[in-house]
């Protein structure tokens, strides 16, 4: 793959198309920004994992029209993570979305915590899903990711119990865990084969223990990360990035065997 081409987002599916039709952000970031001209080569993707190398065929009123020529492998990821995080203060969960989807997250959930002190609901909850997706996207293109990370809505805390699946491993991130560490929890032998994870990480006052009691009875392991305590915009990214170590995108056995 040339890593000098521009990489763009398609919001069409690419699986059966030998065309694709780019909405007017793009015209004005190829167009204007980056100054290309038909005839210039990009890379094109649709958060899928189908992902190709295209023309520009021309630029319109108000979208680019392209054509699709050579496809890249689809690469598989060896495990899938969903991240529920607590809605932190301000500003913070963009960051923390856009790292969790830098991370190889495919599913981010937000939710409200008992200690969550912002509170997003209705039409401002949907506002914010939307900008969440945008980063999430932007991230993909940057990272180089063939996959969209998918932010669903924001949910309570007892729905987002509800929507970890049977077969996924369910880990709840609590500082006042004292017996079992994440290495503990990712090392177990009985899970060594788990290809699906889903993690809880709280707010900045951290999780209640009438809420980690909850989660134990869903079928949640409580874990910690040791003495240290890490800031809220710190923490999901510390766990992704050990669980990715261990498991995932930067696990030492990454190369398929031959």
């Amino acid at each position: 793959m040339a890593l000098t081409l521009p990489r763009i987002y398609s919001s069409e599916t690419l699986q059966h198309a030998s065309t694709c039709v780019l909405g007017k952000d793009n015209l004005r970031y190829l167009k204007t920004v980056l100054r290309l001209r038909p005839g210039d080569r990009i890379i094109v993707f649709d958060g899928f994992g189908y992902e190709f190398e295209a023309c520009i065929d021309g630029f319109g009123a108000s979208d680019v029209s392209l054509t699709l020529g050579k496809q890249f492998p689809k690469m598989e990821r060896k495990i899938s993570i969903t991240l529920a995080q607590a809605i932190p203060k301000a500003g913070k969960m963009d960051l923390i979305v856009k790292t969790a989807a830098e991370l190889g997250a495919d599913v981010i959930v937000p939710f409200i915590a008992a200690r969550s002190v912002s509170r997003i609901e209705g039409e401002k909850a949907s506002m914010k899903v939307a900008r969440w997706q945008k980063i999430v996207r932007e991230a993909a293109r940057c990272a180089r990711s063939i996959q969209v990370t998918v932010v669903e809505p924001v949910l309570s805390f007892a729905d987002m119990l509800s929507r970890a699946a049977p077969d996924e491993r369910k880990l709840i991130f609590w500082e006042e865990e004292d017996q079992q560490s994440i290495r503990d929890a990712l090392n177990e032998k009985r899970f060594a084969g788990a290809v699906c994870y889903f993690i809880i990480v709280g707010p900045e006052g951290g999780l209640s223990r009438d809420e980690v009691n909850l989660a134990k009875e869903a079928g949640f392991v409580s874990v910690s990360l040791g003495r240290q305590i890490l800031k809220v915009e710190t923490a999901a990214a510390a766990i992704l990035s050990i669980i990715q170590y261990e498991k995932g995108i930067f696990s030492q056995s990454g190369e398929e065997e031959k």
